[in-house]
């Protein structure tokens, strides 16, 4: 017995290693994560996870149904802003119809002043203007050019130089043929010297090339023709429809009539061009009044309402004028 005793201790010895062999041998054979492959890992996180597209839907799917329970109070609200912006855009043109249309503030005491104040008529545009300068004795066609060519002249030019080259070119020979047949130099050196004299002669010989192909000699009736004419602007159309043909289409607005517009407040806000100033003028002076303006203004301009050093204390409208006011006061 006592002999068996060593074998027995051995036999279980290799009986529970034995056993624990094999226990071993089972678990290796489960998957654990920290035996396996790199590909195994893979496969089981791609089994395990939904794909990035299916993520993605889902995730799509939920802002769309997040966006839909909420799409209503949004579309609500901007509904709100959109019909308080209709009610504020209604209710401002609401009250631009309602307004009383511009109208200076004794506007009529001023011009009967001005008019007053030019009863004499002795200012250089009343003797040398464009209706003097044209010839009265010729026919009717020729006196149009006449007054055409006058005003063409008479920019960036004194009426006193601008009637001494109408004479001269008068005494030339002031007609479409003649003018054709006339170098542009010859008409250069008659002109001078009037504001760009070379580049007006040129534009004066071209002129009458024109009226001659498509106007039979005569100028054209209407201002957008003949702003079409070189070197013939907006100022110079109107007055030559005016004068011309006498047509009263607009108010010539030059320098003087500019200037002296927004000195007395006679447009809504100033301007920076005589054309917004002709379009302001226009839109409140009676029309029976358009063809008077513009040589009453200019006379004006030219005597008492000067650019520099306007005589405002001796102003009639020196308590109504604006910018008379803020002189006299200062």
């Amino acid at each position: 017995m006592v002999l068996f005793l060593p074998i027995l201790n051995r036999v279980s010895k290799v009986t529970t290693a034995t056993f624990n062999a094999i226990r071993i041998i089972e678990m290796s054979s489960r998957k654990s994560p920290y035996f396996t492959s790199k590909e195994e890992c893979n496969t089981a996180k791609a089994e395990s996870s939904p794909s990035k597209r299916q993520t993605r839907s889902s995730k799509q799917q939920t802002i769309k149904i997040k966006f839909d329970d909420t799409s209503a109070g949004s579309e609500s609200a901007n509904e709100k802003v959109k019909s308080k912006k209709a009610k504020k855009v209604v209710s401002s043109v609401e009250e631009n119809t309602a307004q009383k249309p511009f109208l200076p503030e004794h506007w009529e005491a001023v011009l009967n002043n001005i008019q007053i104040m030019r009863a004499e008529k002795d200012a250089p545009v009343d003797q040398m203007g464009a209706e003097q300068c044209a010839d009265s004795a010729t026919s009717p066609e020729v006196k149009r050019f006449q007054v055409l060519v006058s005003l063409m002249l008479s920019s960036q030019t004194k009426d006193q130089l601008t009637f001494a080259a109408m004479e001269k070119l008068k005494k030339h020979g002031l007609t479409v043929e003649n003018i054709i047949n006339t170098d542009e130099e010859v008409i250069a050196n008659l002109i001078h010297p009037v504001g760009f004299w070379k580049k007006k002669a040129s534009y004066i010989k071209r002129t009458a090339v024109i009226l001659a192909a498509q106007y039979n000699n005569d100028i054209p009736q209407t201002v957008e023709e003949l702003c079409k004419l070189p070197g013939v602007g907006q100022k110079m159309a109107v007055l030559t429809v005016n004068i011309g043909w006498k047509k009263t289409i607009g108010i010539g607005v030059d320098t003087h009539v500019h200037r002296i517009a927004n000195r007395l407040g006679w447009t809504r806000r100033p301007t920076k061009t005589p054309e917004n100033t002709q379009k302001e003028l226009e839109d409140w002076l009676p029309r029976s009044l358009w063809d008077e303006v513009n040589v009453l203004l200019v006379g004006f301009g030219q005597q008492r309402c000067t650019p520099i050093k306007p005589q405002c204390s001796t102003c009639l409208n020196k308590n109504l004028c604006p910018f008379g006011k803020s002189l006299v006061d200062s």
